[in-house]
């Protein structure tokens, strides 16, 4: 009993990845059953999911991944809790089996991609014991395009940039333009109206209080005013902005000249826009010991 109930255990610690003790009390519970002890400590890794309901998952990887058969592209966040965690082959092995999920499905949203991808990361939980969260995805279908792609710092920034025309180089050019100069525009086109209300009110407060600017002709004022929009607008707009590798050119130039247009990017950062949590570790521990 005693050699069969420690093989047990090391099957299941290899298909859960739980701890020695914890694989032994699921076997005893549920008598050296492997699936029912595999089912008992993913009831506990949610269990412990719930606990960590309170934490940030801030950290994480982006990727990019191409589907072999048909050629679409998936871009994805997956989020976890900490860096340690996020530089882990595991946790790289999720993000890569939930871009898998994604691609096969389709899901068309980020709640039923959750659902479908529920048991990886409850599985994901019991390992590694940490909180983890698909944030965001987005799927690029191939179609006659070129898609170009960039992975900044191993992950923490993935770019895909969809291209009609052109070849392989300008569209992994402008993957890596995009993942240095951060464009949130195509172009001065898709400026929503309302943002582009919302500077036109401020250059013309900051118009006002402007000495330089005092008695000019409302048409000469206006173009002014317009010139400044542009500008404020360009830094933000991918084809406006100076090419990474040619600054004497333009994106838009420069796509072009290569006879190429580019139809759509996608650039996730990982944990932009999450505020980190600031725990108070001595406070922590304090509570702990009560």
């Amino acid at each position: 009993m005693g050699e069969s109930l420690i093989d047990l255990i090391k099957v299941l610690r290899d298909r859960t990845g739980a701890g020695l003790m914890d694989c032994k009390g699921a076997l005893l519970a549920n008598d050296c059953d492997i699936e029912k002890a595999t089912d008992w400590l993913r009831e506990k890794g949610l269990a412990k999911a719930a606990k960590k309901a309170d934490r940030i998952a801030a950290e994480g990887l982006a990727i990019v991944k191409t589907c072999a058969k048909c050629g679409k592209v998936v871009v994805l966040e997956v989020n976890c809790e900490t860096d340690f965690v996020a530089k882990g082959d595991a946790f790289r092995k999720l993000v890569e089996d939930v871009a898998d999920v994604i691609l096969k499905n389709e899901p068309e949203s980020v709640e039923k991609a959750k659902e479908l991808t529920q048991d990886l990361f409850t599985d994901a939980t019991v390992k590694m014991g940490e909180k983890f969260d698909l944030r965001r995805f987005v799927i690029i279908p191939k179609e006659d395009n070129i898609i170009g792609s960039y992975i900044h710092m191993g992950g923490k920034i993935a770019v895909a940039v969809s291209v009609k025309g052109g070849d392989e180089e300008l569209a992994h050019d402008l993957a890596m333009h995009i993942a240095a100069n951060n464009p949130l525009y195509l172009t001065m086109a898709d400026v929503p109206a309302e943002t582009k209300e919302h500077e036109l009110s401020v250059q013309k407060e900051a118009a006002k209080n402007d000495p330089k600017l005092a008695g000019k002709p409302a048409p000469v004022l206006e173009k002014i005013l317009e010139g400044k929009i542009n500008k404020y607008f360009a830094e933000m707009t991918l084809e406006a902005q100076p090419f990474l590798k040619d600054d004497s050119k333009t994106v838009g130039q420069l796509v072009s000249e290569k006879g190429a247009k580019v139809l759509k990017f996608v650039r996730y950062q990982v944990g932009e826009g999450i505020e980190k949590r600031k725990d108070d570790f001595a406070a922590e521990v304090m509570s702990q010991a009560k």
